[in-house]
Parts: structure tokens; sequence; C-alpha cells
């Protein structure tokens, strides 16, 4: 028997296509955001490689390089191709009806679900860690132009970015089980760190290493494991709100690519769905 964290359930996935939807744009106007934000995150992530490689005095190419061992640059990435892979399905059913995700095996559809669940996780965890813990300047601002906008694009634009896919789009609170995946890629990038560590030499973030922080490394480990459960868990309050909200209060099921056939979904349930 496959153990339920594994499982993946039968009912029609996403019937009223809520993860391409929103209650308050249309389709085209959501791909198109979400494209944009995908843009500019990619430019970001690709300037600062090109930018620190053409400094030495920030590091060169082995600074570029060291960024992927980076916690912040990885979730960041993650979240560039989040927003570009929806932008896609999500105008695939503006243009069509049906999201290109809907061809997809149920695997996969599975894993974009939980994809949005880190994209609307980690990054408000990456922004509490970094201007709580990591930040060096104190009261003061950043010493250059580009350092300010290249940590202000990765550790505050970016739950910007994951506020607007909480809010905006019509999409459920996501399952429970969602955590402990949360909580899996938060150990294997622990391993990770350490990894970098011990073929590279150096800590990617400074509570991480033993050496300076003691017994206290654990503790920061477990916060932040802690922290990540606490964030899912508002994320999911915060859906819940904004569907009983716009839905049940405002009235707004939402704007579709074909209204008539998603009303009736929507009303009717997926059990509609699965008979036809």
């Amino acid at each position: 028997m496959v153990p339920r964290v594994l499982a993946f359930e039968t009912d029609p996935w996403d019937p009223t296509n809520r993860f391409f939807t929103s209650w308050l744009i249309s389709p085209y106007v959501l791909a198109a955001l979400r494209g944009l934000f995908s843009l500019y995150a990619f430019i970001t992530l690709l300037f600062n490689i090109s930018y620190q490689c053409a400094h030495s005095d920030l590091g060169g190419c082995e600074a570029s390089r060291a960024e992927f061992s980076y916690f912040t640059v990885l979730t960041y990435w993650g979240l560039a191709f989040y927003l570009a892979i929806a932008a896609v399905h999500t105008f695939t059913y503006a243009r069509y009806g049906r999201p290109l995700l809907a061809q997809w095996p149920r695997p996969l559809q599975a894993l974009h679900a939980l994809y949005y669940s880190t994209v609307t996780s980690y990054p408000f965890l990456v922004t509490i860690v970094y201007w709580g813990i990591l930040y060096s300047y104190g009261s003061a601002w950043y010493p250059t132009t580009y350092d300010g906008w290249s940590n202000v694009s990765q550790h505050a634009l970016n739950s910007f970015f994951a506020l607007f896919e909480i809010l905006v789009p019509r999409t459920e609170p996501q399952p429970w089980i969602h955590v402990l995946w949360l909580i899996v890629l938060l150990a294997l990038y622990l391993a990770l760190a350490y990894v970098t560590h011990a073929t590279k030499g150096f800590y990617t973030y400074s509570f991480l290493d033993p050496g300076r922080q003691g017994s206290l490394v654990a503790a920061y480990v477990f916060g932040i494991a802690v922290a990540a459960i606490l964030i899912f868990g508002i994320v999911k309050f915060v859906i819940w709100a904004r569907r009983y909200v716009t839905e049940e209060k405002m009235g707004r099921t939402g704007k579709f690519a074909y209204r008539s056939e998603s009303v009736e979904l929507e009303m009717v349930g997926s059990e509609a769905l699965a008979s036809k």
C-alpha cells in the first residue's frame, strides 16, 4: 500500500481552474502579471550573476557560482520559474478554456500544488530571517545602489510576489500534508549548506556555523522549521479568509475564460464534472 504522504487524490484536480483564475482580474491579465513578475525575477538573478562576475571586488565569478548555495537565491529561482510556468498555464486557460496543466499526469498536477505552497511560504521565511537576523547595517542603509536594489528584490519583493499569489488568484487552502514536504525540502537545503562548507570552505549563513554559534545552531534550525510551519498555517488561513470574503460575502466567484461553464462547475462541484 502506498503511504498516505505519497498517495494522490482520485477526485478531479482543480475542476474550476482556481490556480489560473482570479476573483479580481481576467485570466489574460493574471497571465500577464505573472509573466511580468517572472521576467523581473529572472532579470534580477541573471544581472546579479553578471554583475558579480564582472566585479572582482565582489568576489568575481567565484561569488556568482557560490550564489547557488544560498537558500535565498534558490527560492528566488523557484519563484521565478513558478511564475513563468503559472503564466503559461494561465494563458493557455485564457486562450483555449483549458489550462495546459489539465492535460498533464496527476503527479505533475499534485507537484504544481506543492510548488504553489513553497512559493507562498518560503519567501516570507527568507524575508523574516534576512531582515531579522542577517541584515548587518543596523539603522543604516546599504552602501551602494546595487546592494540595495539586489537585496530588496530578493528579500522584500519576493514576499510581494508571494502575497500576490495568495490574494489575487482563486486558489484554495493547500492540504496540511504539504507541511511535511516543506520541512523535507528545508532539511535537504540544510544538507546542501554543510556540503557547501565541506567542498568550498564557507558557511552560507553564519547561524549554521557551529564554530561561532555552538549549540545555538540546533536552536536556529529548529526555530526556522517551526517558523516555516507557522507561516504555512498563516498562509492557509489568509487564503481561506480571502475566499470567504471575496466569494461568500462579496459574491465575486471569479473571472473565467468561459464563465457559464465554470460557474456551473462551481455550483455543482466536482461530482458533476466526474459524471461527464
